[in-house]
């Protein structure tokens, strides 16, 4: 070995989970080992989040075009450059590489090396020539991608979420193995940049997120001839003339549909090759590495955060976990990681977001609860704006308590903030009727969905009587 470094702390994995304590650890004083052997940023910024909020954008750009004349405004059909798009998404990517990079991690004094990382024992990490004996060691190794055991799938070339944001000419006609956020996202944002479009899922669609919300994306979807062909079993994939063969059955007959390409968007599993966890004490199954309130895996002096945890795979949720380890191993705080309610949105058109319990969800937990809803279509700005597919609801307990809210349609990720914050700070439904909310924006669909937990009372006798009286008397 050429060097022996005795850091406080090692974060193997330069994801937006690893990045965050390593900068957070720096930035307090604390000698940092940063452990990366591909690309810094990790999966959402090269081949995530930001790619694909990227092309869901040029995406969205084409199709306002397809749509103006409802406007009053006649454009000629939109000509896509698909160079063009991939250089934009690349674009975005190598703008926001700088807060990730080397340099930004070394500038704040943390040690970054280039290697493979893999433990020799409980409280040593071999990164190509260099022996790192920590304090502590954080894995923020993230997820790749899950590749199900479909007969010929090793036979075809395929694309996943890391190798589909290369292509820089049209896909024809794209079949998506998976109808879940990323399929779904991927899948729309290819259709309305001109491609075909074909999405398989074994299941329902978004089977975790509220089917009332799912039926107005559904319905959306396939208003703009996305095929959808939700609890199928892929049956075997083959080469075709055209580029790939898909076999399923469907109503019990024997089907065959050909595409040009094919993309795998069939889940992700936790990133744990090469680390060698046995050796470390660190227990761990496919799922994930086991770990405690505190984030603390079997071997005491080493923390887990994101993806590599399994459960939801979310930035936000690693970032969280982030500042989770930062107040355990360095101020000796006690934070429990299962203490917050994780937002989640899903970034089609429309958009689909959640915060705490769905209806379905809250309905098991507890004997009586309180829907409230109020349509898009009943809102000023949305009219405006030809955004009236889809709705706000709201999950409350009898007393007012926010249990869960659901948004589906135009801007649902950016009008769900307020929803987390009033969870977050337990504010009851009631309360938002107070807040003064500017006009004509969608953000007004929080207030008067709040406002219907006040009309049954609006309706009953003896308020009537109250109100009749206080007239009288004033």
């Amino acid at each position: 070995m050429e060097e022996v470094l005795k850091p406080d702390l090692c974060v193997i994995g330069a994801g937006s989970g690893g990045l965050s304590v390593a900068a957070a650890a720096a930035q307090v004083g604390v000698p940092v080992v940063l452990i990366e052997k591909g690309r810094m940023g990790g999966d959402c910024l090269n081949y995530g989040c930001v790619p694909s909020k990227a092309l869901l954008a040029a995406g969205k750009r084409a199709e306002a075009v397809r749509t103006a004349s409802a406007f009053g405004v006649d454009v000629i059909e939109a000509q896509i450059d698909h160079r063009g798009v991939h250089d934009h998404v690349h674009g975005v990517i190598a703008a926001i590489a700088p807060n990730d990079s080397i340099e930004r991690m070394t500038g704040l004094g943390v040690r970054v090396i280039q290697a493979n990382a893999s433990f020799l024992d409980k409280f040593t990490v071999e990164a190509g020539r260099v022996l790192v004996r920590a304090r502590r060691f954080v894995i923020a190794t993230g997820s790749m991608p899950s590749i199900p055991p479909i007969p010929g799938l090793d036979e075809v070339p395929y694309f996943t979420n890391e190798t589909i944001f290369d292509v820089s000419e049209r896909i024809q006609h794209l079949i998506v193995l998976g109808g879940g956020p990323v399929g779904l996202e991927l899948g729309q944002a290819h259709r309305m940049l001109g491609s075909h479009i074909t999405v398989f899922e074994t299941g329902n669609f978004l089977s975790h997120e509220d089917p009332d919300a799912v039926a107005v994306l559904v319905k959306k979807l396939q208003d703009t001839q996305v095929m959808l062909h939700p609890n199928t079993r892929v049956e075997r994939v083959e080469r075709s003339v055209q580029g790939v063969a898909v076999y399923f059955n469907e109503n019990g007959e024997p089907t065959i549909l050909k595409g040009t390409h094919l993309l795998v968007a069939t889940g992700r599993k936790p990133n744990l090759k090469s680390l060698s966890l046995e050796r470390a004490g660190v227990e761990y199954t496919a799922d994930g590495v086991k770990v405690n309130e505190q984030l603390k895996t079997t071997n005491r002096r080493i923390y887990a955060i994101g993806d590599v945890v399994g459960g939801p795979q979310f930035t936000h949720l690693a970032n969280y976990h982030a500042g989770i380890v930062i107040r355990n191993a360095l101020f000796r705080l006690k934070p429990d990681a299962s203490a917050a309610t994780i937002p989640r949105v899903v970034y089609t058109d429309p958009e689909l977001a959640q915060i705490g319990l769905t209806e379905s969800e809250a309905r098991k937990r507890y004997r009586r609860i309180r829907i409230f809803r109020w349509p898009y279509a009943d809102n000023d700005r949305a009219q405006c704006e030809r955004e009236t597919e889809g709705f706000i609801k709201v999950i409350t307990r009898r007393d007012g308590t926010i249990l869960g809210c659901t948004i589906v349609g135009a801007s649902a990720g950016e009008l769900l903030q307020l929803w987390v914050i009033a969870i977050a700070k337990d504010i009851k439904i009631g309360d938002i009727t107070s807040f003064v909310l500017p006009y004509p924006t969608l953000s007004e669909l929080s207030k008067r969905v709040a406002y219907t937990y006040y009309a049954p009372t609006l309706t009953k006798g003896w308020f009537r009587s109250i109100i009749g009286l206080l007239r009288r008397l004033g």
